[in-house]
């Protein structure tokens, strides 16, 4: 193996894989942006109490399933997603302008825009696997919850009733 080439942990060529970080960013922005968690963050926290508390059960981040779902609701092929505005380009138009005013923004854009297109992608390859894909927006689910739990209960009752 060449020097060049990189490995995952689990001892896999990462040579051909685009790294997560590339571009220049200050020391406050990295500190910034390393205390961000990618997974258990608040929302997430918020959405899955309330489902738990209605008596549903699902897994977490499933690893199983394209994209790693923060909710996968196995019984019904349900994966949802709590993306944050930002780093999933809510309002994209607007953000972008923001962004190219901003500082970095040679680094901004491209890095929400690749996330704006992953998350396509992994929404195409769980319907293609016979999954229902709910995105949900991290203000929809702080500034109320019980409306993001309605929609999951409505495609649940759908699905019930398509299958009988």
């Amino acid at each position: 193996m060449r020097k060049s080439q990189k490995r995952s942990r689990d001892n896999v060529d990462m040579s051909g894989v685009e790294p997560r970080f590339s571009g220049e960013v200050s020391e406050r922005s990295h500190k910034n942006m390393s205390s961000i968690k990618g997974k258990d963050t608040s929302i997430e926290i918020i959405l899955r109490k309330a489902l738990w508390a209605r008596g549903y059960h699902f897994r977490k981040n499933y690893k199983d399933l394209p994209g790693r779902p923060d909710i996968a609701i196995t019984k019904y092929k349900i994966a949802i997603f709590c993306d944050s505005e930002f780093f999933h380009g809510k309002d994209w138009d607007s953000l972008k302008t923001k962004l190219e005013k901003g500082k970095n923004p040679g680094y901004w854009i491209p890095k929400i825009q690749r996330n704006m297109e992953r998350d396509r992608q992994t929404d195409a390859e769980l319907r293609g696997a016979g999954w229902t894909v709910l995105r949900f927006w991290g203000k929809d689910i702080t500034k109320n919850v019980d409306a993001c739990i309605a929609v999951i209960e409505e495609t649940i009752f759908d699905m019930r009733f398509s299958n009988d």
